[in-house]
Formats: C-alpha cells, structure tokens, sequence
C-alpha cells in the first residue's frame, strides 16, 4: 500500500494535482466529476483523500493519513497538538494574513473588536502586542463587519487587496506569509521515511521555480 495523502479540497486541490501528476501520481478518476472523498491512483497504490483544508492538520496528526496539502493558515490556526512536521513550501496559492480597517480609522479603543476567523491566529498576534481585543468569529465576509459596526478591524486572508478597498478598508499590518504546504505524520516519516522522501523529493524538482 502506498502512502494516504489528505489534500485541501478547493482551488489548492486545484493546484496541486498537476504537481502530484508531475511527480507520477495520478488519480484513477477525475476529481472534479466525482462526488467520491477518497481516490486510488494509477501508479504507486497510493489514495488521494479529499476534505476540507481545516480537518487535512487532524488527520495527519492522528495517522489516518501520512502526508497532507493544505495552506499555512490553516497549520497556524490548528490547535490540536504536535503530530505532524512541516515538510516542504509549495509555493503556490500565496497571500498574506494582515489586519484591516476603515480607511482612516483610529484603533485605540480598549478593548479593540477584531472580526475574523482566524480566531486563534488573532488572539497570539495581538497578545504578542500586549494589546487588549475582544476577538468576534464570524464565517462570511469579514469588510462588512466594520461597515456594520459590529467590529472595529478584520484579521483576514488578503490577495491583491481590491476587496477591502471596495469596501472603504485599507490594510495595516501584515501577521503571516501564507502559501500550500506539504505536512507529514510523525510515524510516518519515521516508519514510511524512504516513501516520504521520495515524495518529498519529486514535489521540490517539480516546484515552478525549480522548473
């Protein structure tokens, strides 16, 4: 049996099968025309298993699957232990998690209401600060809660920063560097270390910059 790979479903699935296809591990189906979680692939007998990017850190660390694809974001806001190491940048899907408010705005109330997701991810950077927040989690879109009043900034994810300006928002500081990367099970890199490296190994000759 070869390796399980847990891959964040969504545009990084997207981008990184033609990266595992290149390092010779292609699935039996099309993905995309499928409503299967979990695919065997051509050569190598490993499984590709699809889910949401939250849960790809959970299921490596407790060993249901080997090696995972997911973004940084998400292995900074897991919260679920030490199980896995950080292998390799993947390079693609890059973007930043920065702070935001309304063009202009004064941020010194106390307590600072920061609206996000990254509920985890917000609460260390601004405890780094010594700054005190009162952290809102929401879902949706993060710009209308200032607009709302309902919070004072946003910690979000932020790409060209056309959103927030349409919104009357400008970015401030920027928390975290976010791109794909690749995560491996502790026993795994231990037990399977020869199938790992070689993964290892035929991702990073494939990687654009390398190409």
């Amino acid at each position: 049996m070869g390796l399980t790979i847990a891959l964040n479903r969504g545009r990084i699935l997207e981008q990184c099968l033609p990266l595992l296809e290149a390092a010779g591990i292609r699935p039996v189906e099309d993905t995309g025309a499928s409503r299967k979680l979990v695919f065997k692939t051509i050569e190598g007998e490993h499984q590709l298993v699809i889910m949401r990017g939250s849960d790809v850190p959970t299921y490596v660390a407790y060993g249901a699957a080997d090696v995972g694809i997911t973004g940084k974001d998400t292995l900074l806001e897991y919260r679920g232990g030490a199980g896995f190491y950080e292998r390799l940048d993947l390079g693609f899907g890059r973007c930043r998690i920065m702070s935001a408010a309304p063009v202009g705005a004064e941020l010194h109330q106390t307590p600072l209401r920061v609206a996000t997701k990254f509920v985890n991810i917000a609460e260390e950077y601004y405890a780094s600060q010594g700054r005190h927040v009162s952290i809102i989690k929401l879902a949706g879109a993060m710009e209308l809660a200032p607009l709302m009043n309902l919070a004072d900034c946003i910690v979000d994810i932020v790409d060209t920063g056309n959103t927030l300006k349409a919104n009357g928002l400008e970015p401030l500081e920027t928390i975290a560097h976010i791109s794909a990367r690749l995560i491996v099970n502790h026993a795994s890199m231990k037990t399977r270390f020869d199938e790992v490296q070689l993964l290892i190994d035929q991702l990073r000759q494939n990687l654009p910059e390398n190409g």
